[in-house]
């Protein structure tokens, strides 16, 4: 899962990201509104943490560009003015949460949680497809009540599909979304890591769907 961080508070900006990196989440990052309204533009994220008070144009500018250019992914914004009405503008503007600054950085995890949760229409904080579990409180996937070792692309990759069960996710999808901006993205890799999932759950699990992608599904229902 992909977030993008826009903050121009470059400590904060560093503990958000460590944090968010040390959840397993692919991050990448902005300090400023145009930046972060180029971003969000033309890459794919799964939600976006976003801070209203930015330099050369506010967060809440970018957030309504984002929305009146038919850009749906959640929103978290993140203020430090505690007033009521900043809250409601942001609502408004189409943020699915906010955070008043200072806020505990398990809550900002917790809430970035519930927003996934939400988007993939999902209630729990535990993932369930046969007998795969992800437990997206601690980062973990089960197969029939036993752990699973993952690399970390290995459990990006799971975790994507998990949170899009029973639905086709194409090559390109799964490289955009288990790559940061910066890295070299190489969509023949989402094969390897195919390869090696289904030697550590019945290959089953994870269908090929030829000319498309792939599908995690419950071979058992």
């Amino acid at each position: 899962m992909r977030i993008l961080v826009v903050e121009d508070d470059l400590n904060l900006l560093q503990q958000v990201t460590e944090s968010l990196q040390a959840q397993g989440y692919v991050v990448d990052t902005a300090t400023d509104g145009e930046q972060a309204h180029y971003m969000g533009a033309v890459e794919s994220y799964d939600a976006v943490v976003l801070d209203l008070g930015l330099p050369q144009v506010d967060g809440l500018t970018v957030l309504k560009r984002w929305r009146n250019e038919q850009i749906t992914y959640p929103v978290l914004i993140l203020t430090a003015r505690d007033t009521w009405h900043e809250k409601v503008s942001g609502i408004d503007a189409g943020a699915d949460d906010y955070l008043t600054k200072p806020f505990h950085i398990q809550e900002l995890l917790a809430r970035i949680r519930a927003l996934l949760r939400r988007a993939a229409g999902q209630a729990s904080a535990t993932f369930v497809c046969g007998d795969l579990v992800l437990d997206t409180r601690q980062s973990q996937f089960l197969f029939a009540h036993q752990p699973l070792t993952l690399t970390g692309h290995e459990y990006k990759v799971l975790a994507y599909l998990m949170h899009h069960a029973e639905q086709v996710v194409s090559r390109a999808d799964l490289t955009e979304h288990i790559y940061a901006q910066d890295q070299d993205r190489d969509s023949n890799t989402i094969d390897v890591f195919i390869g090696r999932l289904r030697k550590k759950i019945p290959a089953e699990y994870i269908q090929t769907v030829r000319g498309l992608g792939y599908k995690l599904i419950n071979p058992h229902a």
